[in-house]
């Protein structure tokens, strides 16, 4: 038999390029992966229990998501203090976990109180030497409060929110994440998430599992302090501090209404080529293995009715396509139609707004939290 014999029966119906790219990768077959996720548990029109599905939901997000429970107590200490005219802004050292023993910045009005509160959940941005202090303004740290000020300058009007409210009279908790201001490292870089993440799923446990662990335990300890009404803690959040914000609100039974702002879409609508979600990296900080089995995102957020929810999005964030954002808006909105609380939803697509929350977004926001508080 010639070469060219044998060349004429080699099959050429192989596969010679599988990945779409370098960067972004996307397997060429992620329209069969997508089309094969079940979503096995989410939301659809045709349940008839909604606080049946709620339960169930719960219980399988809660599987997947904690690494496992944690009671320690929080043995809080207040180490610094200063005055701010109708506030008093303290750093407190507290047990977030049986491993971490961390630093946060508190907001207390004066006065007897009960006051309501606030857990302010910072963005990601690839900005890993502030966390707590993006939200909330810092002192005794020029560096970091340089640093934060020009944060507050790019994405917040030059405000710092945690202390927006805590002038409406709101005890305020920001908080780092795992990577961020006090619990990061110099040199620490988008491209150093890789190993961490990698790193703690073979430690039998995952970056977000983590993350969204310790914000349940800052829920708890701030819904603990003697001076805050448990009846009225939010959760807020920005960016990847919105995700984590309808998450801890789902979770927690400690949060009671949730401020969401630039993070909410569909599973399917992010994962599609380009978009920022598939750079890896930064996803890590937001990846439940498997989850996608059970629950969408919306479907996540979803658990937290029939609490009071707020989600905002930008018209112009490229992050989050606005016909995912609506395909989850109406996900919510038919959950809370279910459980006969229509009017404690609201869900907003700015115009003219890309990833952002600025002085009119935060404005309103807080007034909505007022309204749902009876303040």
């Amino acid at each position: 038999m010639t070469t060219s014999e044998v060349d004429d029966q080699i099959p050429t119906d192989y596969q010679t390029q599988a990945i779409n790219s370098p960067d972004r990768s996307f397997p060429l077959f992620y329209q069969k992966l997508k089309d094969r996720i079940p979503f096995a548990l989410g939301w659809n029109e045709t349940i008839q229990d909604p606080q049946a599905w709620k339960e169930k939901g719960l219980a399988k997000a809660k599987e997947l998501i904690f690494p496992y429970q944690d009671d320690t107590p929080f043995d809080a200490v207040v180490i610094d203090e200063i005055d701010r005219g109708s506030y008093l802004a303290k750093k407190i050292v507290f047990n977030i976990s049986n491993e971490s023993r961390v630093l946060a910045l508190l907001l207390v009005p004066k006065g007897d109180g009960p006051f309501p509160a606030a857990l302010f959940l910072h963005d990601h941005g690839s900005k890993f030497d502030i966390g707590k202090e993006k939200f909330v303004e810092t002192w005794g740290d020029d560096k970091r409060l340089t640093s934060s000020k020009a944060w507050a300058d790019k994405f917040f009007t030059g405000r710092f929110p945690g202390d927006v409210l805590a002038k409406r009279g709101y005890v305020v908790l920001s908080i780092d994440a795992l990577g961020w201001g006090d619990r990061s490292v110099d040199g620490f870089k988008t491209d150093s998430q890789q190993a961490l993440a990698s790193n703690l799923f073979n430690l039998g446990t995952s970056y977000a599992g983590i993350i969204a662990l310790e914000d349940v335990r800052a829920a708890k300890f701030l819904a603990n302090l003697p001076k805050v009404d448990k009846t009225q803690v939010a959760a807020v959040g920005f960016s990847m501090g919105a995700f984590r914000a309808w998450q801890v609100t789902a979770l927690s039974d400690d949060i009671t209404a949730g401020i969401v702002d630039c993070w909410m879409a569909t599973m399917k609508g992010l994962m599609v080529p380009g978009n920022n979600q598939l750079k890896g990296q930064s996803a890590f900080a937001m990846l439940h293995p498997f989850i996608a089995r059970y629950l969408d995102y919306p479907d996540i957020a979803a658990l937290s009715a029939p609490k009071p929810l707020l989600v905002y999005a930008g018209e112009e964030d490229t992050l989050f396509p606005v016909d995912s954002v609506n395909d989850a808006f109406s996900t919510l909105h038919s959950v809370w139609a279910a459980n006969n609380v229509s009017d404690s939803l609201e869900t907003k697509i700015w115009p003219n707004k890309g990833h952002t929350y600025t002085a009119d977004m935060q404005n309103a926001s807080f007034d909505w939290l007022d309204q749902q508080f009876g303040r």
